[in-house]
């Protein structure tokens, strides 16, 4: 059965899934068949949970009925029907990727958006080969603007996922030391990064660009079709920082918008949302609004007040660059007690011993900071006595009674698969 056919039989309900633990009535499910999980294994109950399609890769399966459809590959088959459905309904499509700050840019510019347009989003951080079809089939005729976040941990893995969602407009948040098992140097990080601007110059689309990154502006390279922010007095779209020892503040059209975002490097996040609101034209009140109402989740520059303890807690992920900034950004904090708990940042491959060393370094030049590392790679490093170490959140946690934390500004970093926000609960 070919794509178009297949169109139309999703028309009827507008709804696919690849996962039976979240099936809705007259779902399509798509078998997929990965390297952890097979989905054609599961396709019985599907059907008894009241798929009214199934698309297959696997004529092994035992059970015949009409609401099989089988083709070659049913990874191949999500991502043409996603493409043929962006194509279908013809709506503005923003893409976002970048090292460090996707999902909050991209939250934030929903946030913004949403307030005049009919907005869909990306959800979590379904920013992949499977997450971005899923997000573009979530759109449907009333949708005016999709918003698709996009991952990457190799070259040309955004390239592919451009071809799939064709964007109209586009934004890199940084360039950052991440993922570098997969693109092995920041080089590459930035090679593979920038097949988003890439892409959209190839098809003279919008790019998005804050004017004070060289890296962002040598790229573009005087390319007419962007629109720039930042401090900058030739910006399209002119925004200042707001002094601030908690949440980041900006000055936009001569108006403070106060966010409830911690942490300095937070402005460009805040700032894209911003300037993308005043590129649709968006009126000064609600952008205002939009930012001001947005509170980030998900272990993401959360502020949390704990008893007599605050705590940031920014734990979903971590890499040298987001880690060096979120410590820089809380030794700026004036405060009188402060701490400082960091797990370890992973995927970094053949480089994470000397990036740990390297922040254990930086940790070291600060005064008047409790610190605590957690994990086996920070554990390796060489530190000094004023440094309490933890193999594992687990061993931090059945000691942290011994710590006597009151009174304290406490930044918790790491991995997400560190699973520092356990920590929380014991302070």
């Amino acid at each position: 059965m070919d794509i178009q056919k297949i169109h139309s039989l999703f028309l009827i309900n507008n709804s696919v899934s690849i996962d039976t633990r979240n099936i809705k009535n007259n779902d399509i499910f798509f078998a997929i068949n990965g390297p952890n999980f097979n989905g054609n294994m599961f396709i019985n109950e599907a059907i008894e949970k009241g798929c009214s399609y199934i698309i297959s890769d696997d004529k092994k399966i035992s059970r015949e009925s009409d609401k099989i459809i089988y083709v070659k590959d049913t990874v191949i088959t999500l991502q043409d029907l996603a493409n043929f459905h962006r194509r279908f309904l013809k709506i503005k499509i923003i893409a976002i990727t970048g090292s460090n700050g996707k999902t909050t840019s991209k939250d934030l510019i929903y946030n913004v958006l949403k307030s005049r347009y009919n907005t869909i989003a990306t959800k979590g951080n379904l920013n992949n080969h499977l997450g971005v079809p899923l997000t573009l089939l979530s759109m449907n005729k009333e949708t005016e603007i999709g918003i698709i976040e996009m991952g990457a941990n190799h070259l040309k893995e955004i390239d592919f996922l451009c071809k799939i969602a064709e964007p109209d407009f586009g934004y890199i948040t940084n360039f950052g030391d991440a993922h570098l098992e997969g693109f092995k140097s920041l080089k590459g990080i930035i090679k593979g990064k920038s097949e988003l601007y890439n892409y959209l110059i190839d098809n003279n689309k919008v790019i998005f660009y804050n004017s004070k990154n060289t890296e962002q502006s040598n790229i573009i390279n005087n390319y007419t079709n962007s629109f720039s922010f930042g401090s900058n007095s030739k910006s399209n779209c002119v925004i200042n920082k707001l002094k601030s020892d908690n949440c980041v503040g900006v000055k936009y059209k001569n108006n403070s918008i106060v966010s409830n975002i911690y942490g300095e490097y937070n402005f460009e996040n805040i700032s894209i949302a911003i300037a993308i609101g005043d590129y649709f034209k968006i009126n000064l009140k609600l952008i205002k609004q939009g930012v001001e109402s947005f509170t980030p989740e998900n272990n993401r520059s959360q502020i949390i007040n704990k008893g007599n303890n605050i705590i940031i807690l920014d734990a979903y992920n971590a890499n040298p660059t987001s880690v060096n900034l979120a410590i820089k950004s809380f030794n700026n904090i004036k405060k009188k007690n402060k701490m400082i708990i960091v797990g370890d940042m992973l995927e970094l491959g053949q480089t994470s011993d000397k990036y740990h060393q390297q922040t254990i370094n930086y940790l070291e030049k600060l005064a008047n900071i409790s610190i605590y590392i957690v994990g086996i790679n920070f554990c390796k490093t060489k530190y000094s006595k004023r440094i309490k170490s933890f193999t594992s959140t687990e061993e931090l946690i059945n000691n942290i009674s011994k710590l006597n934390i009151s009174n304290y500004s406490i930044l918790i970093k790491g991995s997400r698969a560190m699973q520092l926000e356990k920590i929380v609960k014991f302070i």
